[in-house]
């Protein structure tokens, strides 16, 4: 009993307040931006905006139902309870599922990030040191991972703030080198150089960016006190956007023409080195490796709870379900870590195409994410009405009418995959992936 206590109850303020701050910050800003930069010019920052709303409006959802019931297992546990034994189970192992796929996305990230420094390192060796210290991290007890990604994610936060205060400067001071610094907004094709088609397909593209946002609920079951910290730490996503995202794109966009950011390193260290500012270059250089590493230290410790989570409900094995005298479920942390083991191999065998490989399954496996916290959140309020159960201080906004707006655009952008020649499969491996957690869950039913 006290072991579980210790699980649940092991996170302070100061934690949930910087991770909700860090988890904006990652390989999806410092490098998938690249992508997004290419589809759609200067308009990149109006794409973050559109696709950050949405994701705002879906974590208050998450979190009304998370401050009613603080839970390990988080929307995998109110899918079950207020959805149905399938929907919680589908919801859970493909949380899991898609935090492993961003968890071999970052590594990948690792091992570009080293090669800006040390191009005759190979990919997978700078992955697997990667692999080996974080895992041992998430080992000690949650404390251990608390202030681990306190730490990182303040060297995020501080650094990327100061990158935006410095680059504002190089705008608006418009030194010798810097002319007409504003110009690269619309000089090269304008602000939507590729159109409103352009446009949706980034949309698509940035919401790479916000897979795994929903750790957050996660972390309700192991906050000392989620009834303020979890409120708290949602209400900052709108903040993070704004300043994170559109901010630095306005900074690097102004900075750069956009139409000459390539995909060989972090936009954020190319375009510091290519207006000759290397010093700032090497800076963030480390801050991204800090941002990617950061990243999957999360990936580990959320993908672990939320198989302890669907442990406690019978959806996976009870050996995932112990914990060790410091509270932390090891058998789920080292498979977790274990199987991210695949993309070292991956990164051996074609390092230069591995992480486009997985942007993809990402983006698809983090919308059915969003789409369970949306519906279930639907399952919840009608619980509510039926009950009279109240509805907590905390609440989303416009019910049902939100929920039907974030629906018909996360529906909007797997159409929109379809239409990106590189995420065409990610699509079809859509209904191929549900089938395979529907047969699984009828076969767990079937030997109960």
């Amino acid at each position: 009993m006290e072991e579980k206590k210790e699980l649940r109850r092991g996170l302070k303020n100061r934690h949930l307040q910087m991770m909700a701050l860090g988890s904006a910050i990652g390989t999806g800003l410092f490098y998938g931006s690249a992508s997004t930069i290419s589809l759609t010019g200067p308009s990149v920052m109006l794409a973050y905006l559109i696709g950050g709303v949405v994701i705002y409006f879906i974590m208050r959802m998450l979190g009304e139902m998370a401050v009613d019931e603080p839970v390990s297992g988080s929307f995998s546990y109110y899918a079950t309870k207020y959805w149905g034994d399938f929907p919680g189970f589908l919801s859970g192992w493909n949380y899991w599922y898609c935090y492993i796929m961003v968890s071999m996305a970052e590594l990948t990230a690792v091992g570009i990030y080293v090669n800006y420094w040390l191009p005759d390192v190979p990919q997978w060796l700078s992955a697997l040191i990667c692999l080996v210290v974080i895992t041992a991290i998430n080992l000690f007890n949650v404390k251990a991972y608390g202030e681990t990604e306190f730490w990182m994610a303040l060297i995020k936060v501080v650094a990327i703030l100061s990158m935006i205060i410095f680059g504002g400067f190089l705008v608006f001071s418009n030194p010798a080198g810097f002319p007409d610094c504003m110009s690269n907004l619309w000089a090269h094709g304008g602000y939507l150089p590729n159109g409103v088609w352009g446009l949706m397909m980034a949309c698509v593209v940035v919401m790479f960016s916000f897979g795994g946002i929903e750790l957050l609920g996660i972390t309700a079951g192991e906050a000392e006190n989620p009834d303020k910290s979890i409120p708290q730490a949602i209400n900052q996503v709108i903040w993070r956007i704004l300043i994170f995202y559109v901010g630095t794109m306005f900074i690097l966009m102004c900075l750069w023409p956009w139409n000459q950011v390539g995909m060989e390193a972090s936009p954020f260290v190319q375009i510091f080195d290519n207006v000759g500012i290397p010093a700032a270059a090497h800076i963030l250089n480390l801050v991204v490796l800090s941002a990617a590493i950061s990243v999957y230290n999360s990936a580990i410790y959320s993908n672990s709870r939320m198989l302890y989570g669907l442990s406690d409900k019978g959806d996976a094995p009870a050996l995932l379900h112990k914990l060790s005298k410091r509270g932390v479920p090891i058998a789920g942390t080292l498979i977790s870590s274990g199987i991210t083991f695949i993309i070292v191999i991956m990164n051996y065998l074609f390092p230069s195409q591995v992480f486009m490989y997985l942007f993809a399954v990402v983006i698809i496996s983090a919308v059915i994410n969003w789409v369970s916290i949306t519906v279930t959140h639907l399952k919840f309020r009608q619980y509510c009405q039926r009950t009279g159960h109240e509805i907590p201080h905390f609440h989303s906004w416009l019910y049902p009418w939100l929920n039907y707006f974030c629906l018909a655009f996360l529906a909007g952008v797997i159409f929109m995959m379809y239409q990106i020649p590189d995420m065409q499969m990610a699509v079809w491996a859509l209904p191929v992936w549900l089938l395979v957690l529907y047969i699984s869950y009828s076969l767990k039913k079937s030997r109960n």
